[in-house]
């Protein structure tokens, strides 16, 4: 069996250096929220594949789902002859979703794909081109996506020119000093300077950013888009990617809002692993694509399908809704209490609904400076006494938990009482 350094050596020399890697560990198993590396040392994990873990690794009925759909055929190309487990599902995310009429879906394969081609509906459905995204805001690293995504590194550097009709307003966020007041007022001043809003033709929004640092968005700013959209005939996109599938408390995070959207793109938990993306909507923008103009070869695979169709059986008979509120109210409260004793690096600004939660590291109590170092200081401890953890962020000072919401009362302590040893490691 290779260690981790023989693993790191030959990924050194044979994968390109522009997919980075949070953990020097090779993983050789996986259960439920455990991870084992190559060299037989155990961790849990925090971190759930980046929020694709919401039912954890290797759930049996996912496990048994796939099983089952193997032993039939792995591949046919929707495109090309069609299968139930695609339509059953689509039919199951239209009855998920918050639509009051009619929705219909597409599957896709990754995140970027579902947030570029619920972009591509949208200019279908308008007949516009324009697009008003946000800062902080991650929507994948294709040409379009990365043009959506509100931070330049590391998603855009060398990788200019943009695609153009794409513009940002700032993210309301307390502590960098930007306002919803702030936000709509550089969305008015976009529509005068930039582009007019019967142009637009779509605004996306993450309602809790992910890379972005875990930020909720505000419920006046989402019921000020939702009314503008309206007035002016503009799609509005919910990024579900890293937000959707009871990571929140909510099956979507736009869910916490009295707000409907035209589209949703959803992906990540969607499959418990399996790479599966997907749009939902209006079904009368849904359709603003004619036949061919959307897809993809492996679009839909059949064995994700069967994945995603147990996924959501686990959500429902495991009540993870409810379960992610407790997990999130449990590694909150832990969280508050480490935050007022001073054996730690500085913690601030603890947040995030359901278990989407995140807090921030900062130069001095009190304080809204951002450190990154400390930060990093931390996962480094984590990953050293055994814990999965991921930071985030556009100053790279924020620590995000996505533990699976599958983990067990056990296992979740420990894991926080991991991260509590790390923050008092962390401290210089």
């Amino acid at each position: 069996m290779p260690t981790n350094s023989d693993l790191l050596a030959r990924r050194t020399a044979a994968v390109a250096r522009g997919v980075a890697t949070a953990a020097p560990v090779y993983a050789d198993r996986a259960e439920n929220s455990e991870l084992f590396d190559v060299e037989g040392k155990r961790y849990i994990d925090f971190a759930g594949g980046i929020a694709v873990l919401n039912t954890g690794h290797r759930h049996p009925k996912v496990v048994a789902a796939v099983e089952a759909q193997l032993a039939r055929f792995t591949h046919t190309a929707f495109q090309v002859s069609a299968y139930e487990p695609y339509v059953e599902l689509a039919e199951r995310l239209n009855d998920l979703a918050p639509i009051s009429g009619p929705a219909k879906s597409i599957l896709f394969t990754t995140g970027a794909e579902a947030t570029e081609n619920a972009v591509k509906l949208a200019r279908a459905a308008t007949g516009r081109s324009a697009v008003i995204a946000f800062t902080g805001g991650f929507h994948g690293r294709t040409m379009l996506t990365m043009g959506l995504t509100g931070k330049v590194l590391p998603y855009k550097h060398k990788f200019g020119p943009m695609p153009g009709g794409i513009f940002h307003v700032p993210f309301p966020v307390e502590s960098h000093g930007v306002s919803v007041e702030d936000t709509l007022k550089a969305l008015e001043f976009t529509f005068r300077a930039d582009v007019g809003p019967k142009d637009v033709a779509a605004i996306i929004i993450e309602p809790v950013q992910g890379e972005g640092g875990f930020h909720q968005a505000p419920a006046d700013l989402m019921t000020a888009l939702r009314r503008i959209c309206d007035e002016n005939g503009i799609m509005l996109i919910s990024d579900e990617v890293q937000a959707g599938f009871a990571r929140t408390g909510k099956m979507f995070g736009i869910e916490h809002y009295d707000v409907e959207p035209d589209l949703i793109a959803v992906a990540k938990s969607l499959a418990g692993g399996l790479p599966l993306s997907g749009v939902i909507g209006k079904a009368e923008v849904m359709d603003a694509a004619d036949p061919g103009g959307l897809g993809g070869t492996y679009a839909g695979s059949p064995l994700a399908c069967a994945a995603a169709l147990a996924v959501l059986d686990v959500i429902r008979d495991e009540n993870l809704l409810d379960r992610a509120n407790v997990i999130g109210d449990r590694i909150k409260t832990r969280l508050v209490a480490t935050s007022k004793r001073n054996d730690t690096v500085p913690l601030s600004a603890i947040r995030g609904p359901g278990a989407m939660v995140g807090f921030d590291i900062v130069k001095s109590a009190g304080s809204d400076v951002p450190d990154a170092e400390a930060t990093k200081r931390v996962t480094t401890a984590a990953l050293e006494k055994g814990l999965i953890l991921l930071s985030c962020g556009v100053h790279g000072n924020t620590v995000r938990v996505l533990v699976p919401l599958t983990v067990s009362g056990d296992v979740l302590e420990e894991g926080l009482d991991i991260l509590d040893a790390s923050l008092v490691a962390a401290r210089q």
